[in-house]
């Protein structure tokens, strides 16, 4: 007796493959959507994720804050007993000391955007900043005698990082970190590491204004994010559609001074040691929150044609410049910029 055995078909292996995936469509659960707001490194976070349940999504919500945290006792200028304000205190030196894992790779990634930005952006920054929180705090500008002292602290002499990264030395009296235009994009994007480690595929990091995603929400093409308006909260500006990319606003819209007549940023062009003239805002698009950031400081410092040079040396970044001439408001945008929109045409395949 001859046995059988049954091959389907193509017709009916197709009906039984969606058979399949019919059954196993209905039994996985829905994503969850879970969010949370707490205050870190001196502003609101918000981080929202999709995950396998509930309870996972608020274990990966907690873990995620956790990182935040930790990431604060590290970088945060604020906070004397951090790491970045003890090596800070210990200038200048006569060795190098080491340094640990994350703050040895942001002092990596700031002195390669200084020297890519000649200068624009510089973390040794730190001596001019504080004299421009007192000078907004007083309405007066620094007095030129301090203003000399405290740039001579600042610049590529400032910092001195050993060939194996894990090492740095500060040869200059008063010389102090400040990390404020890098460490939160970069804090972001080592929550997304984490949430991603934790089978976390779509995720949004709120770092007031600093946003970073991973994968889109689930049946979207992307995650909505409004951009800020020099105008103000209440103005609308337009609405991007990012997914595996982060976007920062940096500009004076809301912090800017005015001090005899002149209305100065609260970012500081580590070349003059004074605020950004302004009003003006940059929005940057890159593929990872801490390139966002660095890019749009250094970018309101260069202002619009030399930031957009700038951005349009790094690979898939895009940038709006918007800015104030009398009583005029200017825009413009790198060529890649439209392409983000929400309500742009479909790229290609």
């Amino acid at each position: 007796m001859r046995s059988e055995v049954y091959r389907p078909g193509p017709g009916k292996a197709a009906l039984v493959l969606l058979a399949v995936c019919a059954v196993a469509c209905r039994s996985a659960p829905a994503p969850e959507r879970v969010s949370e707001t707490r205050r870190l490194m001196g502003v609101p976070w918000t981080i929202t994720l999709h995950a396998a349940s509930r309870s996972a999504g608020r274990e990966a919500l907690t873990a995620a804050f956790a990182e935040v945290a930790r990431l604060e006792g590290i970088l945060s200028d604020y906070d004397p007993r951090s790491e970045v304000s003890r090596l800070s205190a210990a200038a200048p030196m006569a060795e190098a000391v080491p340094v640990g894992a994350d703050l040895a790779r942001v002092l990596e990634l700031s002195v390669a955007f200084r020297d890519a930005s000649g200068g624009g952006f510089d973390p040794t920054v730190g001596p001019l900043t504080t004299l421009w929180r007192q000078a907004r705090r007083s309405g007066r500008l620094p007095r030129a005698d301090k203003l000399d002292a405290a740039r001579e602290a600042v610049g590529p002499r400032a910092l001195v990082i050993a060939e194996s990264g894990r090492a740095v030395r500060l040869p200059l009296a008063g010389t102090r970190l400040d990390l404020g235009g890098i460490g939160m994009g970069y804090a972001a994007d080592r929550v997304l590491a984490l949430l991603r480690d934790r089978g976390v595929a779509a995720a949004l990091i709120d770092a007031s204004g600093d946003v970073a995603v991973s994968g889109p929400p689930p049946g979207a093409a992307g995650w909505r994010i409004s951009v800020r308006s020099l105008r103000g909260e209440s103005a609308v500006g337009p609405t991007l559609l990012l997914a595996n990319a982060a976007v920062t606003t940096s500009g004076d819209a809301h912090q800017g001074v005015e001090i005899d007549g002149i209305r100065y940023s609260h970012i500081v062009d580590p070349r003059t040691g004074l605020g950004v003239t302004g009003p003006a805002a940059v929005t940057v698009i890159a593929p990872d929150c801490a390139t966002a950031d660095a890019l749009a400081t250094a970018a309101s410092v260069l202002g619009p044609q030399a930031g957009a040079r700038l951005i349009e040396n790094y690979p898939h970044c895009a940038a709006r410049f918007i800015w104030v001439e009398g009583d005029q408001i200017h825009e413009s945008a790198t060529a890649s910029w439209a392409a983000h929109l929400a309500d742009a045409p479909p790229r290609p395949e």
